[in-house]
């Protein structure tokens, strides 16, 4: 880039816009073509097939990082330069945008293998346990089918010449939507289906990574109430038994909560630290579960 200002700068006869588009469109097409030797559709489905897809997800990645700091270094320059190099940016990078687009939507399905994988590994407890896991093995069967289809396509996906990929990519999105509906009503039935705070918390915590995903996320906030209140009620608990112990212990009395082993001072101390994990471990869980809970009334109040 420093080169290419230097030319634009004391060049009597290559310091023209149209030489500097066709310049600049060349590099776009050696950047476009050097990831391309980084990654190629062969490599991401091998990688795939090989249940590897994080390897894939981070080459994909660097060349997304490298097509952007490119243009970084574009702009940097571009303002440096005299006049400013009035060129219309959609003329310099129509392909390194439709290249990194490309990068983006094969992250968005190696990052899709990543998270859907993890449902091979969660076994759901409670009453309707046995039920509920295997309609997770069941969507993680479907989705692995679909995976298997879209790999099926007979052109390198990383090809943006290849404008077919949109079709085939939008078909495995949809697909996907319906398992993301099919798997938030399992999330949500085995919420409802677990007795604790604890328990619910836990089956949350199996699914992280899929909680995220739009459809799954929007199911789960109607169930942020539900976690607030249960808290709420424990909290108001765990305060009457601490107001009506305080008492005891300050009285000495022998119904006070304290173990028998320990003096009045130490007793009370491990006591009230008892509550307080009582307490607390929850309430991190909940500050952890998503930003939009703590924008709730509710939560501000617990």
């Amino acid at each position: 880039m420093h080169t290419i200002l230097m030319i634009w700068t004391y060049s009597s006869n290559y310091n023209t816009p149209s030489r500097l588009v066709v310049l600049i469109r060349e590099i776009c097409n050696a950047i476009i073509e050097q990831c391309r030797s980084h990654v190629d559709g062969h490599a991401i489905f091998e990688a795939i097939k090989g249940e590897d897809a994080g390897e894939a997800h981070q080459k994909l990645f660097l060349a997304l990082d490298v097509c952007s700091k490119f243009k970084d270094a574009y702009f940097d320059y571009k303002a440096r330069s005299k006049n400013q190099w009035k060129i219309t940016t959609t003329a310099l990078f129509v392909r390194l945008d439709a290249f990194s687009e490309r990068c983006q939507d094969i992250m968005q399905f190696t990052g899709t293998i990543q998270q859907f994988t993890k449902l091979i590994k969660i076994e759901i407890g409670n009453t309707k346990g046995s039920t509920m896991t295997d309609a997770v093995n069941l969507i993680h069967g479907e989705f692995r089918k679909a995976v298997d289809d879209f790999m099926l396509v007979d052109y390198d996906i990383m090809d943006i010449e290849k404008r077919q990929f949109d079709d085939d990519f939008f078909k495995f999105r949809q697909r996907i939507k319906e398992l993301e509906r099919r798997l938030s009503s399992v999330l949500t039935q085995s919420f409802d289906d677990c007795d604790t705070m604890i328990g619910k918390f836990k089956l949350l915590e199996s699914f992280e990574g899929l909680l995220n995903r739009p459809t799954i996320q929007d199911e789960l906030e109607r169930k942020h109430v539900t976690l607030l209140e249960i808290y709420k009620a424990d909290l108001k608990t765990v305060s009457d038994i601490f107001q009506e112990g305080k008492i005891l212990v300050e009285k000495v009395d022998e119904r006070a909560p304290i173990s028998s082993n320990m003096p009045p001072i130490a007793g009370g101390l491990n006591w009230t630290s008892g509550l307080y994990e009582r307490i607390r471990d929850p309430m991190e869980r909940l500050s952890q579960i998503s930003t939009s809970i703590q924008d709730r009334e509710e939560y501000k109040d617990v």
